[in-house]
């Protein structure tokens, strides 16, 4: 089952709606977001909670599959007795085109290219039904790791050594991910073990706003190989090594009271 998600503009036009989202996918933040477009940030935010960071976009007829006024021209030329290849050929497209249509809607003599047209619409719905609210088994699996804190990559992992072979007992980590935060496929999984993940995030993040940002980095951070020469003379409080034991045993004859409390410490 598919679940029609309803999403709200939040005030937003189409222009700003896609421009809300490249800028997500960018990596913006809301507050940043919300100042370009003049809007407050929780309207952005609540735009995109919506659809749990998932862009749900309406279904649209690629040019390259056979429209409905083409259906029609294979309607009448079967009922005008026709070949295959003479339909294909005043239609532009390839024979097997034309073949494939007629066969999958019940050939010759039970095409209809009304019908023929509302079942090539049905087929082409995205997203598909999900394959854990198709596989209970599958699906009860997937949960229980996921409330054992288990990534959705860990849990593919699992399930490939778990039942080698088996296609019906395995999913990808990506549809584990869209079921979880794609509200279409709410009824797949509990939606609420986002909880569970690492992230516990309620939405997905786009991959390049999760890169490092350099935070706990050491800015010029030089290498032990490149450490001056006077460093094994050991003449410079600070610049021995070992631990306590070895430093207490270490000749302090000739330091004064503040160099041997450095060396030894406290």
């Amino acid at each position: 089952m598919i679940v029609e998600a309803q999403v709200r503009d939040y005030g937003f036009s189409p222009a700003q709606q896609d421009e809300i989202w490249r800028r997500w996918r960018e990596g913006q933040s809301f507050s940043l977001i919300g100042r370009a477009l003049g809007a407050p940030m929780q309207n952005a935010r609540r735009f995109l909670y919506q659809s749990g960071g998932v862009r749900i976009t309406p279904q649209q007829r690629s040019e390259q599959h056979l429209s409905g006024s083409e259906r029609e021209e294979i309607s009448r030329g079967i009922a005008a007795g026709e070949s295959g290849r003479q339909m294909a050929r005043r239609l532009g497209r390839a024979p097997s085109t034309v073949s494939r249509e007629i066969a999958r809607n019940g050939g010759r003599d039970r095409y209809r290219a009304a019908s023929a047209d509302e079942a090539a619409y049905a087929r082409g719905r995205r997203p598909k039904q999900a394959k854990l609210a198709q596989r209970p088994a599958l699906r009860a699996l997937v949960e229980a790791k996921l409330v054992l804190c288990w990534s959705p990559d860990q849990i593919t992992g699992w399930l490939r050594r778990r039942f080698p072979g088996d296609a019906t007992m395995q999913i990808s980590h990506e549809a584990i991910y869209l079921s979880l935060y794609d509200p279409r496929r709410r009824q797949a999984i509990d939606r609420s073990l986002t909880q569970r993940l690492r992230s516990g995030r309620p939405m997905r993040r786009p991959k390049i706003a999760r890169r490092p940002t350099g935070r706990g980095i050491i800015r010029g951070m030089v290498s032990i190989t490149a450490r001056p020469a006077e460093v094994e003379d050991r003449k410079v409080p600070g610049h021995w090594e070992g631990d306590r034991a070895t430093r207490s045993h270490t000749n302090t004859s000739g330091l004064t009271g503040r160099e041997k409390r450095l060396m030894v410490g406290p």
